[in-house]
């Protein structure tokens, strides 16, 4: 038989996950706080250190919850896994009735599934199970670290554009330019990650950018609230 090699664009699926969420939480928190303190304030100063102290304290949050979160998901499939294991040392029979029923369920013959369920259950039980019965892939596979990482990195990143862009205007204009900056790296980065995700790009982007949108002219609004009752 010929075999040819494919790469799947599933596989990306947990770093691109954590990735994207960071840039765009990046870019819309430090964003928003840049705007929402710059219609409160005329100090570059104070909204350089608001800035900086979200870029800094979001990326950490976004390692310590990413890391949190996707730990519970790995000792959640680390539990199935075990009971499994032990569901198949202690009743085989049962657990291959079971692995039969599956590949009935989805559409092969009653006695041809009885014959795949025990070639794969000769081959290795267990991997049959985690996969067809928990559902549980490689490329699906729970990662804290690398999560974690990529979540703190991009979300740093993404910080970086609306910190940037506010050190590089006039005070007076800090809002608008970080606003329409932002927005525009948004949208770039709705477009990039779609396209990295096999997707169309302009759902992803129109959501991203309204979004982000949304939240900086909420923070604004307040802003410009506490700065006149201040």
């Amino acid at each position: 038989m010929r075999s040819h090699k494919e790469t799947h664009l599933i596989e990306r699926v947990g770093w691109l996950r954590a990735a994207v969420l960071g840039a765009n939480d990046g870019i819309i928190s430090t964003a928003s706080l840049v705007v929402g303190v710059a219609a409160a304030t005329t100090g570059a100063q104070e909204v350089l250190v608001a800035g900086v102290a979200g870029l800094v304290a979001g990326a950490m949050s976004m390692a310590a919850g990413e890391y949190v979160s996707v730990s519970s998901q790995a000792d959640t499939e680390e539990a199935d896994k075990a009971r499994e294991r032990r569901e198949l040392a202690e009743q085989p029979e049962l657990e291959l009735e079971e692995l039969t029923s599956i590949y009935i369920g989805r559409g092969v013959s009653p006695d041809l599934a009885r014959q795949v369920a025990e070639q794969m259950t000769a081959k290795d039980a267990f991997e049959a199970h985690a996969r067809d019965e928990l559902g549980l892939t490689e490329h699906g596979e729970a990662r804290p670290v690398q999560a974690a990482l990529t979540s703190a990195a991009t979300f740093a990143v993404g910080a970086a554009l609306p910190l940037l862009i506010a050190v590089a205007t006039p005070a007076q204009y800090t809002a608008w330019a970080v606003s329409g900056g932002s927005l525009a790296g948004l949208a770039a980065l709705g477009a990039v990650g779609a396209q990295l995700g096999g997707a169309g790009w302009v759902r992803p982007t129109l959501r991203v950018t309204f979004w982000g949108a949304f939240a900086m002219a909420a923070t604004a609004g307040i802003g410009a609230l506490i700065g006149r009752a201040v």
